[in-house]
């Protein structure tokens, strides 16, 4: 057994099923939510980012025994949030979360369950705020402060829960509703802001899972008036950062300060959160590989997510003004979902007819649910997947099953064999014809990698010392040594024999001048070869190579 809102016992599945609820509420309405978001930059869909957030949450509540403890599912909250934050609005919501959590967890049986309410949503919207350096009126973060205020109100005149929840609904509801006159971009484009939208709609949820009702999407309607009207519109401003990066930072005593300043000086949009044993990190900034390699001499960075700002608003824009259209059947028979990081690579990859870049590779590998997403938001008849990637193959194998349409996966385990499918596709074949000869294209790229050894280890060639590099094909060690150069041009070697062509990847840590020198050198040691280098500002990975 464990407490409610109203401090009455209640069976430990109470909790997570409130939390399930809301969760199910903005997933239902997720895309309504995305189609609002205009401010301040694109930064990913508000709706989706908010909803994944929440399923980190659910999934983190599920491993809790039936017997777990109230405090176990605030700490279990707070943990899932943190983990699985998506975008500047997940982020955001995680805070919420943590300050619900802070204040629901030392509540008790006796306690006014009206006055944990209203200490909820004000712990909520203190840690909330204090995780935004420049908070702006008009977002999510107002919806909040103004319906925790209604919360308060309430408990100071002594009002019942059900009241008090009334209350505060509804003091979100037109909040939401009053983001427009607060925020001028708002106002121009004829919407509400995105994120309070999100956050009322998981109020609305789950106020109605706990009073047993079912999910009334009207009362969240009149939040939205005089109408949710998108207006397609370039809201890109070229002065703006380009990247929106995000990752989480694992250490031991991380100077959240410190790291607040070096964000702030490397871009805009910034949030640190979490503890010093584990950051959560977001950023626009146009140079992520430089934030993502100073993170790495603090601690071990995972989870990193590197979109296209610039890209993402004119999909955005596209995908608005193609609404409306009464062409049911996509005129593209293929459309192309590709997994890697680094901005020249999905460049490379979009030029080569890719649809949607998955940002993904080793050490953050995307999910199912991303894959499907990035299938969903293809118009063609059928999609193929390039995982690119050994680790992530199983994953989109798992999107073939789920998918509303014909979707195939080439077994790709590499961005080179990724480059090669991609120009293998012929649109008058089949789908399984396409998943065969792309895969044969493939097969026939050979594949160098070069990195750096984050641990002590041993390989056929001898031991790796922890910092060495190290130069990998075909998932094994065959080059160790002190410096990337050197190691690249060896492994180069070991892969030229027999290819006409060979092509360099220049990573995030490694310069234009420098690329251009390893590329004279392979090009010196292999006078048969034609060599060419592009910037792939891949992360971890100062070199990727290919040979056919």
């Amino acid at each position: 057994m464990t407490r409610d809102l109203r401090g009455e016992m209640a069976p430990s599945p109470s909790f997570p099923s409130l939390v399930a609820a809301a969760t199910a509420a903005l997933r239902e309405r997720a895309e309504e939510v995305n189609r609002l978001n205009v401010f301040p930059v694109p930064d990913g869909d508000t709706g989706t980012n908010m909803a994944l957030t929440m399923e980190a949450v659910v999934g983190e509540l599920s491993q809790l025994d039936s017997s777990a403890s109230i405090d176990e599912f605030c700490a279990a909250m707070t943990h899932g949030s943190l983990m699985g934050a998506r975008g500047n609005s997940g982020v955001i919501l995680s805070q919420i979360l943590r300050g619900l959590a802070e204040a629901i967890a030392p509540a008790t049986a006796d306690s006014d369950p009206t006055e944990v309410l209203a200490r909820a949503l004000d712990r909520a919207t203190t840690v909330a705020f204090q995780a935004v350096r420049k908070p702006v009126e008009g977002t999510m973060l107002t919806v909040l402060r103004d319906a925790g205020t209604a919360a308060r109100a309430a408990a100071d005149e002594g009002a019942s829960l059900d009241d008090a929840l009334d209350s505060t609904l509804e003091a979100a509801v037109e909040s939401v509703r009053r983001t427009p006159e607060l925020l001028p971009v708002l106002k121009e484009n004829g919407v509400v802001d995105a994120g309070g939208f999100g956050l009322a709609i998981l109020a609305e949820g789950m106020i109605a899972s706990w009073r047993g009702e079912a999910f009334d999407l009207g009362v969240i309607e009149t939040a939205a008036e005089p109408a949710l009207t998108v207006t397609p519109v370039e809201d890109w401003d070229d002065e703006e950062y380009l990247y929106c990066t995000e990752f989480l930072l694992y250490g031991s005593a991380l100077d959240r300060t410190q790291i607040e300043s070096y964000v702030g000086d490397a871009g805009g949009s910034e949030l640190v959160v979490g503890d010093p044993d584990l950051l959560k990190i977001h950023v626009h900034t146009d140079d992520p590989g430089a934030v993502l390699s100073y993170m790495t001499s603090l601690g071990e960075v995972a989870e990193v997510h590197i979109n296209n700002m610039r890209r993402q608003t004119a999909a955005r824009t596209e995908a608005l003004r193609a609404e409306g259209t009464t062409d049911a059947d996509p005129s593209k028979p293929f459309g192309l979902v590709v997994v890697g990081a680094g901005s020249g690579i999905g460049d490379i990859m979009r030029s080569l007819g890719a649809d949607v870049v998955v940002n993904g590779g080793q050490t953050m590998n995307p999910s199912t649910a991303e894959l499907l997403e990035a299938t969903g938001s293809v118009a063609a008849r059928s999609v193929l997947i390039l995982p690119n990637n050994k680790n992530i193959q199983m994953a989109a194998q798992q999107v073939t099953e789920v998918s509303d349409r014909p979707v195939g996966v080439v077994p790709t385990t590499s961005v080179p064999e990724g480059f090669a499918a991609l120009l293998a596709l012929d649109p008058a074949a089949s789908l399984e014809e396409n998943i065969e000869a792309m895969a044969e294209a493939a097969a026939a790229v050979k594949t160098g990698e070069v990195t750096t050894a984050i641990k002590d280890s041993t390989s056929k060639h001898g031991p790796v010392k922890e910092g060495q590099v190290i130069g990998i094909i075909d998932h094994e060690i065959e080059v160790i040594g002190e410096d990337v150069a050197d190691v690249a041009v060896t492994l180069a070697g070991l892969i030229a024999d027999g290819a006409e062509t060979m092509t360099l990847l220049g990573g995030a840590d490694l310069d234009d001048e420098a690329l251009e020198r390893l590329a004279e050198r392979v090009a010196a040691d292999h006078p048969d070869v034609e060599v060419e280098h592009h910037r792939g500002n891949q992360p971890l990975y100062p070199v990727i190579m290919s040979a056919e």
